[in-house]
């Protein structure tokens, strides 16, 4: 199926409902095709376990005072020690 914006804008509803029915639905700008409307699948978007193995520890010194202070200087324009 194919139409042009000004039947696109005023049938939007049926074709959408056409897409979603798997019909291929393209809208088309002076006679030139433009736009193919689909069906959006589903998308996963869980957690999977696993995703951050292999990737290094945190150093044991990360959340120090003086890693605290020098990171805050770095932020503010302050030298690092």
């Amino acid at each position: 199926m194919q139409c042009n914006m000004l039947e696109a804008r005023n049938q939007l509803s049926k074709l959408v409902q056409a897409a979603l029915a798997g019909e291929d639905v393209i809208i088309a700008n002076k006679g030139v095709p433009v736009v193919r409307l689909v069906k959006v699948g589903a998308q996963d978007f869980s957690r999977k376990p696993g995703a951050w193995s292999g990737l290094p520890a945190p150093e044991a010194d990360w959340d120090t005072p003086a890693t605290n202070a020098a990171i805050a200087d770095a932020l503010t324009g302050s030298e690092l020690p």
